[in-house]
C-alpha cells in the first residue's frame, strides 16, 4: 500500500469532538477580600495562619500589522486557605505556617491553569490539589517524628481555588467554609471531629471535649489524610467566609449571618466576626477570611451614526 493510500485512511477528530478543547473563558469576576487574625484573649501564642492568592495569565500584543483591534486581556484565579495548628509549645503555630508555605510553594509549579472549567478539569483539580496536601501532610509528619518537640503537631486546613464564578473547596479539619447568599448562612464543609462523627451515627453528639478532637488533620499521627472536595457554582453578589473554630466556638450561626448582613465591606465584616468573639470571651485564636463576588458586565459599545 501506498503512503498516500496509507494517509487517506487515517481518522481525523470531527470537528464537533475538536471544540470540545476551546471556550469560553470563565466569567470575569471582581473579588474583594477581607481577612484578619487575633491569638483570643486566652491564648499565648497565635496557631492560625491565612493565605490569599492572586494567579493572573496575561496577553498583551506586542507587534503587529493585523488590521482592526485586538484587546490585551489579562485573566485571573484566585486561592484562599487557612490553617489552624494544633501541638505544645510553638508546634502549632509552625504546623499551621508550614503547611499554607508548602502548598503554595508546591502549587505555584504544581496546578495547571484551567482553560474551560468541565468535570474533566474539575477532576484533574482535585488530582493536583490532592496530591499537594498529601505531599505537605508527610512533610509535616515526617518533621514531627525526626524533632521530638514536634512530636504529633499538625494543622486544619480549608482552602478554595476560584476561577470566576466556579469555587472548588479542599478541606482538611474542623476550620470551616461558609456561602452567605441573599441573607442566609450555608456551611460548605463538614467537621472531622469525634463528636461529628458520633452525630453521624446518630448518637446527638459526644462527651465534654469531642468538639475539638481531630479525625482528620494534616501531619499529626496517622499515615494517611483525607481531601474533603465541594465544588460551588457561585452567583453575583455571593460571598464567602472561612474561619477556624476560634470563631464557631464563640458565635452562633445567625450572629455570623447577622453580622454579615450589617458589613457589606469584607475587611470591616471580619473585623466585626473577630470583636464577636472576643466579646464572648475570645477563648481561642479566631480567624476570618471574606471574599465577596461581582460580576463584571461587559461595557456597551457606542455607536457613532
Amino acid at each position: 500500500m501506498s503512503d498516500s493510500a496509507k494517509y487517506d485512511t487515517v481518522d481525523y477528530p470531527q470537528v464537533d469532538d475538536l471544540y470540545r478543547h476551546f471556550g469560553p473563558s470563565p466569567q470575569p469576576v471582581q473579588v474583594t477580600f477581607g481577612a484578619l487574625s487575633h491569638p483570643g484573649l486566652v491564648r499565648a501564642n497565635n496557631q492560625d495562619h491565612y493565605l490569599v492568592v492572586k494567579r493572573s495569565r496575561n496577553r498583551s500584543i506586542l507587534l503587529t500589522n493585523l488590521p482592526g483591534e485586538i484587546v490585551d486581556r489579562e485573566e485571573r484565579v484566585y486561592v484562599l486557605a487557612i490553617a489552624d495548628g494544633m501541638g505544645g509549645a510553638a508546634s502549632g503555630d509552625l504546623a499551621s505556617a508550614t503547611a499554607l508555605r508548602n502548598a503554595f510553594e508546591l502549587g505555584h509549579s504544581t496546578l495547571k491553569w484551567v482553560f474551560k472549567v468541565t468535570e474533566q478539569e474539575i477532576h484533574e483539580l482535585k488530582e493536583q490539589l490532592e496530591a499537594i496536601l498529601t505531599l505537605v501532610h508527610q512533610g509535616i509528619r515526617q518533621r514531627g517524628l525526626t524533632d521530638r518537640k514536634l512530636a504529633g503537631m499538625g494543622t486544619t486546613l480549608t482552602g478554595a481555588y476560584l476561577i470566576g464564578l466556579d469555587a472548588l473547596i479542599a478541606h482538611i479539619g474542623d476550620s470551616r467554609a461558609y456561602l452567605f447568599r441573599t441573607g442566609t448562612l450555608h456551611r460548605l464543609t463538614r467537621d472531622h471531629t469525634l463528636e461529628q462523627q458520633m452525630i453521624d451515627a446518630g448518637l446527638h453528639g459526644g462527651p465534654p471535649g469531642t468538639r475539638h478532637v481531630l479525625t482528620n488533620c494534616l501531619g499529626g499521627n496517622e499515615q494517611e489524610v483525607h481531601v474533603e472536595f465541594n465544588h460551588v457554582l457561585l452567583h453575583n453578589g455571593d460571598r464567602l467566609l472561612f474561619c477556624t473554630d476560634g470563631l464557631i466556638d464563640m458565635v452562633a450561626e445567625p450572629m455570623i449571618a447577622a453580622t454579615l448582613s450589617t458589613h457589606p465591606d469584607p475587611q470591616a465584616a471580619c473585623g466585626a466576626l473577630i470583636d464577636c468573639a472576643l466579646h464572648a470571651g475570645g477563648k481561642d485564636n479566631v480567624t476570618a477570611v471574606i471574599a465577596d463576588f461581582a460580576v463584571i458586565l461587559p461595557q456597551p459599545t457606542s455607536t457613532v451614526g
